[in-house]
């Protein structure tokens, strides 16, 4: 067996492709490239009713949670999110794994041939394509090739200019906002929040996250001009418990379910739980036929690689009790990390009172590494740094001088594969947890030193 050769194919053409994801460029963003190629591919974007995923945080988690209670009432649905960990299919998929071959060779043949077929005289502005409009086309084509019944789209920046922004969703849901991209998005939460409000539509439900006070009314007045319903998950979702037992069980009422919803969550922290009622809540709004017996098998089912993804006595370094990957990159996320993985621990005192804590860090150019490293003062015998691969630009002295400033103790340089090798090694040899965080790319990198790869579409040689 041996992976589809045209996924090989469309990865190297698509690469030849502007990518802002990995070289982030400001005043770089328009949404008249995507509509011209939505017209010229037949609207591939409205082949089935969809679901629109923003936010700053959650916006992974909430639209998987979504695809999996989808999936568990038996509709086939397309998950498009980003950004991947090993293979860049998984941004294509759907909540029980990959779709057949054929849909991924049809779309690939379907998007070559004509995006290759159009003049640069035709593109708007004569505009250069973008590698995430080429992507997000992909999607479209994918899941119209695999006759989906639903698909979830999580945004990729922002929201209003996002790529994705061009679909007419059923509902879309917004996760908490914070700071983040400011050089993109602006650098108030409010500016940004009006950013991501860019993705509500007209007459479409939209629920959102708890907000502040200024936040929420900048949601509000999109909302309101747009004649859309919105509902806010701290107002419609009450008593909601949670408690960490060999996963995390969660029950949580609203007047929109017949009774409580309880569920065995994979994906940990209070935060998830939030995740888990939004994206429920938003399924009952918009498909109300799906049952609470559904969305809680939905919930039970739902994973996501590296959110507080835990592999325990991973292979080759097998005397790790716990490795604790988790591509959280922004002060809340990682302090919501930091929470989780307390809790986790302090569930059974006997088994953990004598375990020691290990970290890998590394973070992209443009995250708070200031505001972050005081987060991990006195939690961690053992602190590794580096940087989180060669994707993104990284200033590794940056990352140094935030934890010298923090009073961290700490083993730094930039060849990444020997400082990860290293970190797994200690964390083996004194027998301790270790977590990994910072950035995505980081943890792709600690997967690929593990040998972890995940299945993706096959076909017989």
């Amino acid at each position: 067996m041996s992976k589809l050769a045209s996924l090989n194919t469309l990865e190297n053409w698509i690469d030849s492709y502007l990518n802002f994801e990995k070289t982030p460029k400001k005043n770089i963003f328009w949404l008249d490239t995507m509509k011209f190629f939505c017209q010229k591919f037949g609207h591939p974007e409205n082949y089935a009713p969809c679901f629109h995923v923003g936010g700053s945080k959650g916006k992974g988690s909430i639209s998987a949670f979504i695809s999996y209670i989808l999936d568990a009432a038996g509709f086939k649905t397309g998950l498009y999110t980003s950004p991947h960990i090993l293979d860049f299919i998984e941004r294509v998929a759907s909540a029980h794994g990959y779709f057949e071959a054929s849909a991924y060779d049809a779309a690939v043949s379907e998007i070559m041939n004509g995006v290759q077929s159009i003049s640069s005289e035709e593109l708007p502005g004569q505009r250069p394509i973008t590698w995430f409009e080429l992507v997000t086309l992909f999607g479209f084509l994918v899941f119209r090739q695999a006759k989906v019944d639903y698909s979830v789209y999580e945004v990729g920046l922002g929201g209003k200019l996002d790529s994705t922004n061009v679909v007419d969703p059923i509902c879309a849901c917004i996760g908490p906002i914070e700071l983040e991209h400011t050089e993109f998005l602006g650098d108030t939460v409010e500016k940004i929040a009006g950013e991501k409000a860019g993705i509500i539509k007209k007459d479409r439900p939209v629920v959102v996250a708890k907000q502040v006070p200024s936040v929420k009314k900048v949601f509000q007045d999109e909302a309101k001009s747009k004649n859309a319903q919105i509902f806010f998950v701290d107002e419609e979702i009450s008593n909601l418990c949670f408690d960490y037992d060999e996963g995390m069980r969660i029950s949580f009422e609203s007047k929109h379910f017949s009774r409580p919803i309880q569920a065995k969550l994979k994906l940990l922290g209070e935060f998830q739980a939030w995740n888990a009622a939004q994206a429920a809540l938003a399924v009952k709004i918009a498909v109300p036929q799906i049952t609470e017996e559904q969305i809680e098998a939905g919930l039970e089912k739902a994973t996501l690689p590296a959110r507080f993804e835990t592999i325990k006595n991973p292979a080759g370094f097998n005397k790790i009790p716990m490795l604790i990957l988790d591509g959280a990159h922004t002060v809340n996320s990682i302090r919501f990390t930091l929470e989780t993985m307390e809790n986790v621990f302090k569930k059974n005192k006997t088994d953990s009172k004598n375990l020691s804590f290990h970290l890998l860090f590394a973070a992209a150019a443009d995250k708070d590494v200031a505001d972050i490293a005081p987060l991990f003062q006195n939690k961690f015998e053992k602190i590794t740094l580096t940087i989180p691969g060669t994707v993104k630009q990284s200033n590794l002295a940056a990352v140094e001088e935030a934890f010298s400033k923090a009073g961290m103790d700490f083993c730094s340089d930039a060849d990444y594969p020997e400082q990860i090798k290293k970190a797994l090694e200690l964390a083996s040899a004194s027998k301790s947890v270790l977590l990994v965080t910072g950035s995505f790319y980081l943890v792709s990198e600690v997967k690929k030193t593990l040998g972890t790869r995940l299945p993706t579409p096959q076909v017989t040689s």
